[in-house]
């Protein structure tokens, strides 16, 4: 089997992204840590290595292009549920001018992220404990979630957490069509685009979404 780094590497480079060695001894620390402490936390329920490089790390590379097409020169950016930084560590890590808040209401879950931010020296990087529905913070350019909820439930609590012109991106597996159906009637679901993460033998998409009275001036 090929080293992890190599791994790591060719895997962000199939999915049209292209690693610096620094970036990639980030994700292979923040993985040292998510393993380490995913026993005390409960941060997932995979506990093979070479299953959260691909199904966690890989599949989180694979929202890039996207996150670099949405926000070409930077902007703020939430991660909705975050859980143990997925994908908002990933996020941060790879996307520099990217300000990304990851939001759980599980207290232990955002300490561990603030504890990666600091472990890894991510500036732009930070945790919060608190229900997105209630959160007091400035509004965001992006509000992201994996896995988090129905896509009606995502736009519902978050939405008061989005700036003018904003988008929300739903990182989903096969395309949510009974989802995408019952969204509010001021909700555009404006592009569904499918991701094919090396190694996964799973489907993967990304649902793009803004208010129909806004216009993001961007594509994703």
């Amino acid at each position: 089997m090929l080293p992890e780094a190599t791994r790591l590497r060719e895997g962000a480079q199939a999915l049209g992204v292209a690693l610096t060695d620094m970036q990639v001894a980030l994700l292979l620390a923040y993985l040292d840590l998510l393993q380490r402490w995913n026993s005390t936390y409960n941060l997932t329920a995979l506990r093979q290595r070479d299953a959260m490089l691909r199904q966690h790390l890989l599949d989180c590379i694979a929202i890039v292009p996207t996150l670099r097409r949405a926000l070409p020169h930077g902007g703020r950016m939430l991660d909705v549920g975050s859980g143990g930084g997925l994908p908002g560590v990933v996020a941060a890590a790879l996307v520099e001018s990217l300000q990304v808040t990851c939001v759980d209401t599980v207290g232990k879950k955002a300490a561990f992220v603030m504890q990666v931010a600091a472990s890894l020296g991510l500036r732009n990087l930070t945790g919060v404990h608190a229900r997105v529905e209630n959160l007091a913070l400035p509004p965001f350019d992006l509000i992201i979630a994996r896995a988090f909820a129905s896509l009606h439930d995502f736009v519902r609590l978050s939405r008061a957490s989005l700036a003018p012109g904003g988008a929300w991106l739903a990182m989903k597996g096969r395309p949510p069509h009974d989802e995408l159906a019952a969204l509010p009637a001021d909700i555009d679901a404006f592009h569904v685009k499918r991701l094919a993460v090396p190694g996964l033998d799973a489907e993967r998409c990304v649902v793009c979404m803004r208010l129909k009275a806004a216009d993001v001036g961007q594509t994703v």
